[in-house]
């Protein structure tokens, strides 16, 4: 998110002109290919009826479709409404399926003992709830999480359930069309209910593990910073397609004002970025604990997608990264580079906290009532938009550059170095910026009024610039105008940002993956319905083909650091970004910027397309774009 949840934008409800508003459902063969090709596919502005017919462009899978047909989503910042009504589809399913057995599984961490309980049917061992960190709550609001050993909450010689899904983070979601959206019961956010004491994991481990140290994957969940909880990206399909080979986590954190709240104050009585820290916190209860699940603490990939891919690539530059990470490797999905609020605008965030809540000091905030912090996170949303850092289709809470864990914006950190050398793998869906733009633009002067709350600190000459590469002409409407350049500048160019550099920096250069995904919905997160579920086979994938094809590659990244050792045997070889050297390749050969490219009918590789001038102008940029 970004970031909304990664999980969810593959079942988007999506609004299509040419089908008149219908919904249809997508299943494409997929043909398996090395063929070299550009960017493949059909843009969805220059399909006809026919062409969406024959492709099946549609973007309900049964689980949301069943539930939501005949409802369109309202396009007044659609990407919030949009997430509620997958949300709603997709927390009803995410508790495993199949046969429970008595016989529980068991992990003592040495301070606690935890009980789970074991699915025999998709042979998984499942840890639910698991706290990291002490309830973050009262005195701790806006503070460094306290980690769970310390809090000597645990009695002895007890063993404690760890059963059951917990409650999430409290989320809010960016002004949308919600009746009441200052009440933070007015819509239902999870299943599961929402708490203050939220920071907790879950861990997925094979019941028959094929060593007694397995690779662990972390995922943390996007969701803009606002939303998500642990059950956001399931993690079941995956571990039981790994055969024994790995081991999934899963993270909650705070989110909204209660982990993003910027302002001097907030630094000077407690931290900012608080989120990122949880996330750090619960990074390092892995490499703590995780052995008593069977896991390997030296062998850690961190995985996130949006907001999370955001907060893989906060987790790769933390600190300067100048000790030794708690991970090994990284998955970087669609990361969302949201601006960072300068500190003019985190003391006008900070104020409007005040403000709604009629307080006058974080000590006030501190002891007001949970539900009432919940509410104010929400009416701190609202009261916003648009403002300068609160654009149509960002969100307005977030990391900031606190000069502590976050000592400069990615792309500076990135362009210096100060990133950790581990192996890296990006990706991005073709249509990053469809859900976050506004299909009510008709002209370039309403395009530009947006764009200027999104970037408050460009010039004319960053705007003319702005529109001699992406000109209108090039398309048949502002909204796909707009949709191209903010899914660019966000989501793309980062990914361009991430891979070069990462191929400058890191000791080994081969160790560097980059996807383009062109199939499923082709939308923000698409790719998430093939990686991610909660039952075997991948249900909600349009193609289960390609759904294991995926899987294989990402366990085999897990596993070896690269996507190819393991990967199945029908999935084509997935060349390193660099994979020849660009000063070392014969006549003819690559030079590097590869991608693997996934289309509704191939999958190969292919050159990067985010490579030139477009990327180019939003990295001089990026003091403009990332503030």
């Amino acid at each position: 998110m970004h970031g909304l949840h990664p999980h969810l934008m593959d079942s988007a409800l999506l609004y299509l002109p040419d089908l008149g508003k219908r919904l249809v459902k997508l299943s494409t063969p997929i043909l398996v290919t090395t063929r070299r090709y550009g960017n493949g596919g059909i843009a969805p502005w220059k399909m006809t009826a026919r062409t969406l017919s024959q492709r099946g462009n549609a973007v309900v899978p049964a689980s949301v479709g069943d539930a939501m047909a005949g409802r369109r989503v309202e396009h007044k910042r659609s990407y919030g409404a949009v997430a509620l009504l997958a949300a709603l589809a997709n927390g009803q399913a995410n508790q495993a399926v199949g046969n429970v057995t008595s016989g529980a599984p068991m992990a003592d961490l040495g301070y606690v003992k935890y009980q789970g309980i074991a699915n025999t049917t998709v042979g998984i061992n499942y840890f639910r709830g698991i706290q990291y960190a002490a309830s973050p709550s009262g005195s701790l609001r806006w503070q460094k999480p306290r980690p769970i050993e310390a809090s000597n909450n645990f009695k002895a010689g007890k063993v404690y359930n760890a059963t059951q899904i917990a409650p999430a983070c409290y989320n809010s979601q960016p002004k949308s069309t919600y009746t009441d959206p200052t009440n933070v019961n007015a819509f239902p956010h999870t299943p599961y209910g929402q708490s203050e004491d939220c920071l907790i994991l879950d861990v997925l481990a094979p019941c028959h593990p094929m060593s007694t140290s397995l690779p662990v994957v972390v995922q943390i969940h996007g969701g803009g910073y606002t939303q998500g909880n642990a059950q956001s990206y399931p993690g079941d399909a995956l571990v039981n397609a790994s055969n024994g080979g790995i081991i999934y986590v899963s993270m909650q954190y705070r989110l909204g004002i209660f982990g993003f709240l910027g302002g001097a104050e907030i630094a000077d009585n407690g931290v900012q970025n608080a989120g990122l820290l949880d996330q750090r916190s619960a990074l390092d209860w892995v490499q703590r604990n995780i052995r008593a699940f069977g896991g390997d603490p030296a062998k850690v990939t961190i995985w996130g997608g949006s907001a999370g891919g955001g907060s893989v690539t906060a987790q790769l530059i933390a600190g300067g990264a100048y000790d030794e990470p708690p991970f090994s490797a990284a998955i970087a999905e669609y990361p969302w580079w949201q601006q960072f609020l300068n500190q003019s605008e985190q003391e006008m965030q900070f104020n409007t906290a005040l403000r709604l809540s009629n307080c006058s000091s974080v000590t006030c905030l501190r002891s007001i009532d949970t539900t009432a912090l919940a509410a104010l996170s929400q009416g701190v949303e609202n009261s916003t938009y648009p403002t300068a850092g609160d654009g149509y289709g960002v969100y307005y809470f977030g990391p900031v550059v606190d000069g502590k864990f976050i000592k400069e914006l990615p792309s500076i950190a990135f362009s210096k170095g100060h990133f950790y050398d581990v192996p890296l793998l990006v990706d991005h869906d073709a249509y990053e910026g469809y859900i976050f733009s506004n299909m009510t633009q008709t002209n370039q002067v309403e395009e530009t009024t947006d764009a200027r709350a999104l970037f408050p600190f460009a010039g004319p000459a960053f705007f003319s610039r702005l529109y001699q590469l992406y000109p209108a002409s090039d398309y048949n409407s502002t909204f796909y105008q707009r949709q191209t350049w903010f899914g660019d500048y966000i989501i793309n160019c980062p990914t361009y940002i991430m891979a070069t550099n990462a191929v400058d920096r890191n000791t080994n250069s081969s160790a560097v993956f980059k996807l383009t995904f062109a199939a499923g919905s082709q939308l923000h997160g698409a790719t998430s319905n093939f990686l991610a579920s909660n039952i075997t086979g991948f249900p909600s994938a349009n193609n289960a083909t390609l759904a294991q094809i995926m899987a294989s590659y990402w366990i085999s990244f897990a596993t070896t650091y690269d996507p190819n050792p393991a990967r199945a045997a029908s999935a084509p070889f997935w060349p390193s970004y660099v994979s020849n050297g660009a000063g070392s390749a014969a006549v003819g050969e690559s030079v590097g910027f590869d991608t693997l490219a996934v289309t509704y009918t191939t999958i190969g590789p292919a050159a990067d397309p985010d490579v030139g001038a477009k990327c180019d102008f939003f990295y001089a940029h990026q003091y403009q774009v990332q503030n």
